[in-house]
């Protein structure tokens, strides 16, 4: 199979995701359905582009090793990501690792300006900010369990606790409260799909817990389609994040948490060891 002509900068990433949500629309689409055709499609490119630790392809390797001149720059910066302060907060992560040519990042920064702006409680508004931290620069399976796992040793439980369980609403409706199955899901996996048991059960436990209503306001708000009028900064919520986020003074990553090793796993996305 012939590789994929490499993404070199922003017009690239948006004609090859352009084509791909070409493709896939059908007559009456509505305008808000072909925008998320298209973020899905630039998630899916970059993902194929980016995400994958490019270290993992060096032909050397099936060649008797690398000589110990190269071998070195397996353990050092990565020379394509911007390097991280000493002692990085958050903010360093979301800025430099998290939102960086990623456009995932305005889903981000939307959700979390509609929770605002719908009245949500500070710690909410930060979850939604931060829920699909894992998925954009670490790993996209069980994505609320990994990015609830990062935020656990510096955030209110609750917060934590609704990042971990959006995952397995988003796919189950909720009359009630408004939340219908999303559309894109449809699209994305069919008709037909059936999410496995251990998402079931996961649900199941969220609509017992007092914290349900938490987890569901961060699915509520968590859309793939927005305004596109709308310009939001990620510098907006920097109040919110030191209310809300026990920054170590050591440096996230460095203080010995029971999650540091994945914070430094962003720091180093390719390191051999």
């Amino acid at each position: 199979m012939q590789n994929a002509a490499p993404i070199t900068s922003q017009d690239d990433l948006t004609t090859e995701a352009g084509k791909i949500a070409a493709a896939q629309v059908t007559p009456g689409m509505s305008h808000d359905a072909k925008d998320e055709l298209l973020e899905h499609a630039m998630m899916g490119v970059l993902d194929r582009h980016v995400a994958i630790p490019w270290f993992g392809n060096i032909d050397a390797f099936s060649k008797g090793g690398l000589p110990r001149s190269q071998g070195l720059h397996l353990m050092h910066d990565e020379p394509r990501l911007p390097p991280m302060p000493e002692k990085p907060t958050l903010m360093d992560y979301l800025k430099k690792r998290v939102m960086l040519n990623n456009p995932h990042n305005n889903h981000l920064l939307q959700s979390a300006n509609l929770a605002r702006k719908n009245g949500l409680p500070e710690k909410l508004v930060l979850a939604c900010l931060l829920h699909d931290i894992a998925v954009t620069c670490y790993i996209r399976t069980d994505h609320g369990y990994h990015g609830a796992q990062m935020i656990e040793p510096y955030v209110d439980e609750e917060m934590s606790w609704a990042i971990r369980y959006h995952q397995a609403l988003r796919f189950f409706p909720d009359p009630s409260v408004g939340y219908e199955y999303p559309e894109l899901y449809t699209r994305t996996f069919g008709e037909d799909y059936v999410p496995p048991d251990y998402v079931k059960r996961a649900a199941e436990h969220a609509r017992n817990h007092k914290w349900y209503m938490s987890a569901r306001l961060v699915t509520l708000n968590d859309l793939y389609s927005f305004d596109p009028n709308a310009k939001v900064d990620l510098d907006d919520f920097t109040d919110i994040i030191g209310r809300h986020f026990r920054q170590p003074k050591e440096g996230l990553g460095f203080d010995d948490s029971p999650s540091s090793h994945m914070w430094r796993s962003l720091i180093w996305p390719n390191n051999f060891l």
